[in-house]
């Protein structure tokens, strides 16, 4: 069985507060896109073999897909195996949830694989065990997402709009930037509530220029170069630019096609990964 893994931005990141377990407690708009990663799996006698076409992704329980498909076959008792074969095309240490929609689609082939079928609700319940961002991943589309990321409230779809990705040479820990991220020093938090309904009304200029990440607080003072990427595709004609998670790849919304090439055009000659998709 074969499944798209999409890529997802975050068109608002707000961090409200903190666990006593140190987990984060957020607020963040999420958006599918039109870049994915493709997820091949059929059963074997026994083992989980990943096979992937990007030699610096590891093949064993480091990978997310893996862990998926050990967390399913350990839940609901199956004895056989899988090949997982992996075609990837979203950057990983990105900001983008490379990992977690690998593991989330490897969750929702198995179900359907091996009968179980289980609910969607039940596997964002197991896709937690694996990461915060996965039970997002699971449902896909355009949602907000509470709590450490497992509350995810279906929003009225942001469908078709025009974006670009540029990733930097270089992956940035999510871990870490966690760990660096002070909330007592935040002034201004997104307004989350206003950009919903902007999303709403189809308000792509007010989306655009009210979008938030707190945690580009943390990641743009280690790395100013995410600040001239963000500066340059605003030059370019973007109606807002912002990076996606905990970073490093910025995103930037164009309400012209023309303008959103020339950009990747111009971009495409200084990073590799340099992409020009749309909101799904």
């Amino acid at each position: 069985m074969k499944i798209k893994a999409h890529a997802k931005i975050n068109i608002s990141l707000d961090i409200v507060g903190k666990k006593e377990n140190g987990y984060h407690l957020l607020k963040m708009i999420m958006q599918a896109i039109d870049l994915y990663d493709e997820i091949i799996i059929d059963k074997c006698k026994s083992g989980i073999n990943i096979n992937c076409n990007k030699p610096y992704v590891p093949n064993d329980e480091r990978n997310l897909a893996y862990k998926a498909a050990k967390l399913f076959m350990e839940n609901y008792n199956i004895n056989s195996g899988v090949n997982i074969k992996i075609k990837k095309n979203i950057p990983v240490c990105a900001g983008l949830a490379g990992g977690s929609t690998d593991g989330a689609a490897v969750l929702k082939i198995m179900n359907k694989l091996f009968n179980i079928n289980a609910s969607e609700e039940k596997l964002m319940e197991l896709g937690l065990k694996l990461g915060a961002d996965v039970p997002y991943c699971i449902k896909g589309g355009t949602a907000l997402c509470e709590g450490i990321g497992e509350e995810v409230t279906e929003l009225k779809g942001f469908k078709n709009k025009i974006v670009v990705l540029v990733k930097p040479a270089f992956g940035v820990s999510t871990k870490a930037v966690y760990e660096e991220f002070d909330l007592d020093r935040v002034i201004f938090h997104p307004n989350t509530e206003d950009i919903i309904d902007a999303m709403d009304k189809d308000d792509l200029k007010f989306v655009s220029k009210n979008m938030k990440n707190l945690l580009e607080n943390v990641t743009l003072r280690k790395h100013k170069e995410i600040i001239q990427i963000k500066d340059s595709m605003i030059k370019m004609g973007a109606l807002g630019a912002m990076m996606s998670g905990s970073g490093p790849t910025v995103f930037a919304f164009f309400d012209d096609m023309l303008k959103a090439q020339y950009c990747y055009d111009n971009m495409k000659k200084r990073y590799k990964d340099v992409f020009l998709t749309r909101t799904i």
